[in-house]
């Protein structure tokens, strides 16, 4: 089966790129290679494209679809928090765009056999890097219960974290919970019938949120690189990071907030005397949502949010 999966703002995120060809440009989660394939057009004759997922399946694909630009292409299976060791590695000192799709992509929700989807009876993985060694299956048959409500109501604001954790608790006693189906029959009947029936989406959508982020170490990770990405852009450089939960947002925001505005001197004071030199600069107050003729095409961008920013 194909690799299935539409980049989110494909054309928002091409333009605030500002590619020009020679450019150096990381794309940081590949997915369906979509953007990866705008931007190589983009940067050439000479320019490289350095590509990395943590997912094999998605540098298996980018392969394929990047191999007539593979002397522009550099690909690396990896997590994108490892970008300062690759850049180190192949001697490059700084490049001049970087992109962040936090999204998970339609393969790994459709194809990937790894639990994503409640809608599918598939084995809680939810690895989106099969080498690692935590899986879903451990979190939900291993952790204490407070573990878990921790789990569900940090990374996914579940309101019934309690409830949920404590019938998990309760039914693996007698069995193990294998499935993603499983799993979210189990959620669906913690919670009040009252609260399943009127909410917007599936009463364990924020469960299998939660335990993906879980799993993944999906915020250590992007706390982490964007602690540290006005070092690894040039001058001018451009970062775009597109979020798809307030969890992911606000890490991205406050970072870019603390690179533009870090000055720790009272606010009555004249002139700043921290030393506080900006480094990244914003390129639009809000963030960038898609429009409602890409929603209705690829439901999956509803949610998502790109912020924009510059290197100063």
């Amino acid at each position: 089966m194909g690799f299935e999966h539409t980049s989110v703002m494909a054309q928002e995120v091409h333009e605030h790129l500002n590619l020009k060809p020679g450019n150096i440009s990381v794309d940081c989660t590949l997915g369906g290679a979509g953007h990866a394939l705008a931007t190589i057009r983009s940067i050439l004759p000479n320019g490289l494209l350095i590509g990395i997922d943590q997912d094999l399946d998605a540098i298996s694909h980018a392969k394929k679809i990047l191999h007539p630009f593979k002397d522009n292409l550099r690909l690396f299976h990896n997590n994108f928090s490892d970008l300062p060791k690759i850049l180190k590695s192949n001697k490059i000192k700084g490049v001049n765009s970087i992109l962040l799709d936090l999204g998970f992509s339609l393969n790994q929700l459709k194809n990937g056999n790894r639990g994503f989807s409640f809608n599918k009876n598939e084995p809680l993985d939810m690895r989106m890097d099969i080498r690692n060694d935590l899986t879903a299956f451990e979190i939900i048959n291993s952790f204490q219960e407070d573990e878990l409500v921790n789990i569900f109501f940090k990374f996914g604001e579940e309101k019934f974290s309690r409830r949920i954790a404590r019938r998990i608790v309760e039914i693996r006693k007698d069995t193990p919970i294998h499935t993603s189906s499983k799993l979210a029959q189990i959620v669906t009947k913690a919670i009040p019938a009252k609260f399943v029936y009127g909410r917007r989406i599936h009463p364990a959508t924020r469960i299998f949120q939660a335990l993906r982020i879980a799993v993944n170490k999906e915020l250590e990770c992007l706390g982490t690189f964007m602690e540290i990405v006005p070092s690894l852009l040039l001058k001018g450089g451009r970062l775009c990071v597109i979020s798809f939960h307030s969890l992911e947002d606000r890490i991205v925001k406050q970072a870019l907030r603390k690179f533009e505005d870090g000055c720790n001197c009272p606010k009555d004071l004249p002139i700043c005397l921290c030393g506080f030199v900006p480094q990244m600069k914003s390129v639009f107050r809000k963030p960038l949502i898609p429009t409602k003729e890409e929603i209705e095409f690829n439901p999956m961008a509803r949610s998502s949010k790109l912020r924009v920013a510059q290197k100063i």
